[in-house]
């Protein structure tokens, strides 16, 4: 009996040492699979603007600006928005991801589509709202 005791006893011992010091990277990896709102990287993205495709200087201020945003609230039923969206084409490994921007003058309305899945959030950024109306 105490000696059954005495091997759980290490074992969780030493699962908790493993479970507490968990390199960053693998902290961040397993984060980055879960999160909602995540970083675009330049070089994978293609962005779509009233069907101009955006190069250069405009694409590297608008994923900046996105990148950069805050995340405020998810929504349960995807809002229903007017106008033209900016479509910002990627993809997560083997999966591709296409987000629609809305921008209204207070908040940036995301719809997230992959997987044949719909996620909607909001988002606060002055920046790329400013820079979108006065680029359009």
């Amino acid at each position: 009996m105490t000696t059954w005791f005495i091997v759980i006893l290490v074992i969780f011992g030493l699962l908790k040492i493993i479970v507490t010091s968990i390199p960053t990277s693998v902290v961040e990896t397993l984060i980055s699979r879960f999160e909602l709102h995540s970083n675009l990287v330049e070089g994978e993205v293609t962005i779509t603007m009233k069907d101009r495709i955006l190069q250069g200087e405009e694409k590297t201020q608008i994923i900046n600006y996105f990148n950069d945003a805050i995340f405020v609230e998810q929504y349960y039923a995807p809002p229903m928005n007017d106008g033209n969206p900016i479509v910002i084409d990627t993809k997560r490994g083997k999966t591709d991801i296409r987000f629609f921007i809305y921008i209204h003058d207070e908040h940036v309305d995301v719809a997230k589509k992959y997987k044949n899945k719909v996620i909607a959030y909001k988002l606060l950024s002055r920046d790329l709202i400013k820079y979108i109306k006065e680029n359009e």
